[in-house]
């Protein structure tokens, strides 16, 4: 990563000029993380000017749980680089396993951005349904990033798991993306 600041500290200029830099992090997973996030956020001001309490406070705990996901995924694709660069004096079985493994964890941070973002646009859906149409819009655009970034997700956690054929963690996160994808439908997308 090109910058030692975290990610949550930049600027959006900053962020952008991160992202476009020919250094592999931050990357997809990172826009992934903070798609997700700006998604919740959304359905966080959208479900505040409901009047269910119960929505609001959902949506405020996944806002939460999405705020770190751009640098956790940033952070454990930069991890498996590493140790696919450190390995190269190892025996091929050696190598091939570490790199597996380096690779497997860092199919870990997309899985929760496509979890996360399954749920945001699940509640944006119900928002968008059931809430004050003046915020209807508003649900319906954290739906429908919220399902573009579960879409993402699931190309990268499949790509960072292809040593490992029928992994279920790939066909979780491609459920996920279908999931996403069937409320931003349901919120009118």
């Amino acid at each position: 990563m090109a910058s030692s600041r975290p990610l949550d500290e930049l600027t959006l200029a900053a962020w952008l000029d991160e992202l476009a830099t020919p250094d592999p992090t931050p990357g997809a997973g990172a826009a992934l993380g903070h798609a997700v996030a700006s998604a919740a956020s959304i359905v966080a001001m959208a479900a505040t000017g409901s009047s269910d309490a119960g929505m609001a406070a959902q949506a405020e705990s996944l806002r939460l749980r999405t705020a770190p996901l751009a640098q956790l995924a940033t952070e454990t694709y930069a991890e498996a680089l590493a140790v696919r660069e450190s390995t190269a004096g190892l025996s091929p079985e050696r190598r091939d396993w570490a790199i597996g493994r380096a690779f497997a964890q860092a199919a870990e941070p997309p899985l929760e951005i496509a979890r996360a973002a399954a749920d945001v646009a699940g509640l944006a859906a119900e928002l968008a349904r059931g809430g004050d149409p003046r915020i209807g819009p508003d649900a319906q655009a954290a739906a429908a990033l919220a399902a573009g970034a579960a879409r993402g997700a699931a190309a990268l956690v499949a790509v960072n798991l292809t040593a490992l054929e029928g992994d279920a963690r790939v066909d979780e996160a491609r459920r996920l993306a279908e999931a996403a994808a069937e409320s931003a439908r349901r919120a009118g997308c």
